[in-house]
């Protein structure tokens, strides 16, 4: 009799610890404590790796259409400070910022109460729960940030557009191209956002999972630094060529210029670049990757605990 009635204490006490899981996670002040959190800890991830940033599009943008030597991360690190000056590892980093905070805010604001409410449907918080709800807000998150991404990628190119500022070029692209332009890139775009939230997020919480049941790894500095380094080489294997695509395709500013669409595209860089092309700025991905994982899902569940909330996130 003792043994049921612990049993079923336990048993009531985990359903209401799910629901209250649930009924924070579903909440208006649950969902904005996330988009707040979220966004906060991402911009501050992309001020610190913007450099990388603005390397990795130099690096896509390298001998369009041609096989050849390509010129590595390090010497075009060196080769942008001697010609252009240290500011200009930091073009673009205006609206970078702006779509890291809606950006950052909406796609792991969205993540929790996807997977709540998958929760909740279908009983299940399994890996395949976790794929779809990265998905799902990847895609939409970058939907909505598109135009930003478009702005943030023609300063981060041209060296000239140093003493222009991003509404200038906001108003140069929409007179000269049309407001359509502000969504050049989308589908791939969003394709990538969304391969890239279900890897990352997915891989991090899963991985954090196994190495925890597995590894004498506890929860700390070094099993998050291991989760985020798994999901940034998992995420960047899968997105990186995906990536390359959406930035040629969003510098092209000829409308009837040589790539018609995402796979048009990523087709002549196979033609004429071989599968390399495609994984241009391949290594710089990796490193904003394993950093910015680290950086945000870490900030924000310390951030969670902080505050007294129990923050699944990262535990799956």
């Amino acid at each position: 009799m003792e043994g049921n009635s612990a049993s079923r204490n336990s048993s009531f006490t985990g359903t209401v610890k799910r629901n209250e899981k649930q009924n924070w996670a579903t909440s208006p002040s649950g969902a904005l404590y996330h988009f707040g959190t979220s966004g906060f800890s991402v911009a501050v991830a992309t001020g610190l790796t913007h450099p990388l940033d603005v390397l990795k599009v130099r690096l896509q943008m390298q001998l369009i259409g041609q096989r050849g030597p390509l010129i590595g991360m390090g010497p075009l690190f060196v080769q942008v400070l001697k010609n252009e000056g240290p500011k200009s590892l930091y073009l673009g980093l205006t609206p970078a910022l702006t779509r890291s905070l809606l950006y950052g805010g909406l796609r792991l604001g969205l993540y929790e109460p996807s997977k709540y409410a998958c929760d909740w449907a279908f009983d299940s918080t399994n890996i395949l729960v976790k794929i779809a709800s990265g998905a799902f807000a990847g895609g939409i998150s970058t939907a909505l940030t598109n135009p930003v991404e478009v702005l943030k990628v023609r300063l981060q190119m041209n060296s000239d557009m140093r003493q222009r500022g991003p509404i200038a070029e906001l108003r140069k692209i929409v007179s000269k191209e049309g407001i359509g332009a502000l969504w050049k890139g989308v589908g791939p775009a969003t394709a990538r956002a969304a391969a890239l939230t279900a890897s990352q997020l997915a891989t991090y919480d899963e991985s954090k999972r196994i190495l925890m049941k597995w590894t004498p790894l506890e929860e700390g500095f070094y099993l998050h630094l291991t989760s985020s380094t798994i999901a940034g080489l998992v995420s960047t294997l899968i997105t990186a060529p995906i990536d390359m695509v959406k930035t040629r395709l969003m510098l092209q500013r000829d409308r009837a210029g040589n790539y018609k669409n995402g796979f048009h595209c990523a087709y002549q860089v196979l033609r004429t670049e071989g599968p390399r092309g495609l994984y241009k700025g391949g290594l710089r991905h990796f490193c904003k990757i394993g950093s910015t994982n680290y950086n945000y899902l870490y900030t924000l569940r310390a951030a969670a605990q902080a505050c007294g909330i129990e923050c699944n996130l990262v535990v799956g």
